[in-house]
């Protein structure tokens, strides 16, 4: 049963390593797949550390060595503690289940919040307040999310679409225009056609925002970029505690910018709720 708890033995002892042990760590913790095939070279570079460092780090684990951590790390992948949530075992009570999924639901958006300092908040919201229209586009979890946010942006006033499968993404960002904003959501990035999409928009003159994993494809090609690390992995998990950091970014986004719209954006908003107030009449 040792393998199972790999990711989460890596995960308790990050506070505990060093500076340069600690990037080992999060760079396994953020992409275990690739972890798992890589050498010891290729380790070491993506982690911007020297091999003895992650020689050292696969010690600190209570590994014999480098290769035990790649069979680790596949067995890992292979036979997952759970299916239902990466923090949640079959042998958790329903109590200590959910103390667990709402633990790791705040977790999410502490780090969001502690991040948003170095985030691109103010020039997201100049391209959104100058924006034609904005199109909230992402697949499966995120594209509830990009439901969500689409529901409230257009009661500012700016035209918005939704945008939930990848032929009608492509196609969006094919005949964008400029001052067009295109919101792409994705937790891993790892979807080819999103950072196409990016490129299509971009070469049209629209702008890209891409909330999603910093190492990803579609991070490259983003005009701005929220960058969220992944921190489920989305071929195992349903994803949960992720989806909530994008609604609350989202959320923030949207007040944000209500509050550099001035009076104007407030008008629309009081203007839409008497139009429900009227209906319910």
């Amino acid at each position: 049963m040792y393998f199972y708890y790999m990711l989460e033995q890596i995960r308790q002892l990050l506070p505990q390593l060093s500076p340069s042990e600690g990037r080992v760590a999060q760079w396994v913790l953020n992409h275990p797949k690739e972890a798992a095939g890589a050498t010891l070279a290729m380790l070491s570079r993506e982690c911007k550390t020297s091999e003895p460092t992650v020689l050292r780090f696969c010690k600190r684990v209570g590994l014999g060595g480098f290769r035990e951590l790649g069979i680790r790390l596949t067995e890992a992948l292979s036979n997952p503690l759970s299916y239902v949530h990466r923090d949640v075992g079959p042998d958790d009570s329903s109590s200590d289940a959910i103390l667990k999924v709402m633990d790791a639901s705040i977790q999410s958006l502490i780090d969001m919040r502690a991040g948003l300092s170095s985030m691109p908040i103010d020039r997201s919201v100049a391209i959104l307040k100058k924006a034609r229209q904005i199109a909230l586009g992402g697949l499966g979890a995120s594209g509830h999310v990009a439901g969500d946010a689409c529901h409230k942006f257009f009661r500012l006033g700016i035209p918005c679409s939704t945008l939930v499968d990848t032929p009608t993404i492509l196609q969006f960002a094919a005949i964008a225009e400029a001052n067009d904003v295109l919101v792409l959501l994705s937790h891993t990035g790892r979807w080819p056609e999103f950072a196409t999409a990016a490129r299509l928009a971009t070469a049209r003159g629209a702008t890209v925002i891409a909330i999603t994993n910093p190492d990803s494809e579609l991070a490259r090609e983003a005009s701005v970029l929220f960058p969220c690390p992944v921190i489920e992995d989305t071929s195992i998990y349903t994803p949960m505690s992720s989806r909530l950091a994008q609604l609350a970014l989202l959320d923030a986004l949207y007040v944000a910018l209500a509050l550099a719209s001035g009076e104007q954006a407030a008008d629309r908003l009081r203007i839409s709720k008497d139009a429900l107030r009227r209906q319910a009449v």
